[in-house]
């Protein structure tokens, strides 16, 4: 006799990271988790290395610093957010209060990894509406709606396939949901898109909304990946529901304090993902200019499907350069290449082109 997980736990598939090693290589070039290659604001590490004084000290429980420098910046009001881990503890919050047995969540046949975790472990099932040709299609998604659903996932831009809707399709789809499901929209990468045309992250949309939740990171944009701050923007209702399962102190001292700091410096933001745009244009070019197709990303990551994605993938790693072989995603053709620096770009491209000749 042993202890037993609940129904379902050990047909969960794991999250799979990108790889951070290569056999044989003592510093791989790693563009295979979407990280920001330029690091973060000079002022983000100061604030950082400030708050090592109080290491033994709990974080603040309600995140009250960048509560308030995320609603000021972005005109929000600061009781309708709620913090976690990451967008990833988010999402899990919401699958936990949100769904139980026989219920389902919907997302994109390429939906990303985290959201299918966090519905199984809350012991509902997850569905799958098709992706033609890697773009969501909403009237997919409604289609697979039904009288037990309970959330809508959708990130746009999305990941792992980079590719974004219009926000005319975002408020279709709202409008095509009945109210008691609750429509969740994965931010992650909105500052790659800021400023392109039909673009909107939804957060001003979302205020008089009773079934939206807003989610973003300071993960990708803001280089704090390793920090796991993230947020979210939601109805009094849900965030009330959200904050009385959400762990107290997920948010570090020092996380905090280092994602005031990068809320401010819009600089290094604005530099960052300028230069994702040109090295997306880059890779973009020289996947094609090699026979693969890519798709039409705003991310800070270029998909392509090659011929033998696997073997490159492989080939790649032995000489020092990881990727993102996107298979557990079911899309064995394809890999995922985030943006590197300059000279990172452009090592990247021309080890890739001697492996395809």
């Amino acid at each position: 006799m042993r202890p037993t997980p609940k129904a379902g736990i050990l047909e969960i598939a794991p999250y799979v990271p990108g790889r951070s090693k290569a056999q044989g290589v003592e510093r791989p070039l790693k563009l295979s988790a979407n990280e920001n290659p330029f690091g973060c604001s000079e002022a983000a590490r100061a604030a950082f290395l400030a708050a090592a004084s109080d290491i033994h000290l709990y974080p603040d429980a309600r995140t009250s610093s960048l509560r308030a420098a995320i609603a000021e910046k972005f005109d929000l009001e600061p009781e309708r957010l709620v913090f976690g881990a990451g967008s990833d503890e988010i999402f899990s919050m919401a699958a936990q209060a949100y769904l139980g047995e026989g219920d389902n969540a919907v997302q994109p046949q390429y939906g990303f990894a985290a959201w299918a975790i966090a519905v199984q472990a809350a012991g509902a099932a997850i569905k799958s509406a098709p992706e033609p040709d890697f773009v969501v299609d909403i009237d997919g998604i409604l289609a697979a709606v039904n009288e037990r659903t309970r959330i809508v996932f959708i990130a746009n831009p999305a990941n792992p396939t980079g590719t974004w809707l219009p926000f005319s399709e975002i408020e279709r789809l709202h409008a095509g949901l009945p109210k008691r499901v609750l429509l969740v929209l994965d931010g992650a990468y909105a500052e790659c898109a800021f400023g392109i045309d039909g673009y909107s992250d939804g957060l001003t949309w979302s205020r008089d909304k009773e079934n939206v939740l807003v989610t973003r990171t300071f993960s990708k944009a803001y280089g704090l990946a390793s920090l796991r701050v993230g947020w979210a923007y939601g109805p009094g209702s849900v965030i009330a529901a959200l904050d009385r399962i959400r762990l107290p102190f997920s948010v570090p001292r020092a996380g905090e304090a280092a994602a005031v700091a990068a809320l401010g410096d819009d600089a290094f933001v604005a530099k960052s993902v300028g230069a994702f745009a040109e090295g997306r244009q880059q890779l973009d070019a020289a996947c094609r200019a090699l026979g693969a197709r890519t798709l039409p990303s705003l991310a800070n990551f270029v998909t392509a499907r090659f011929a033998d994605a696997s073997a490159i993938d492989q080939a790649l790693a032995s000489r020092g350069i990881l990727v993102r072989h996107l298979a557990n995603y079911g899309m064995p053709d394809w890999l995922r290449i985030s943006v590197g620096r300059p000279a990172e770009t452009e090592r990247a491209i021309t080890v890739l082109a001697d492996i395809c000749r």
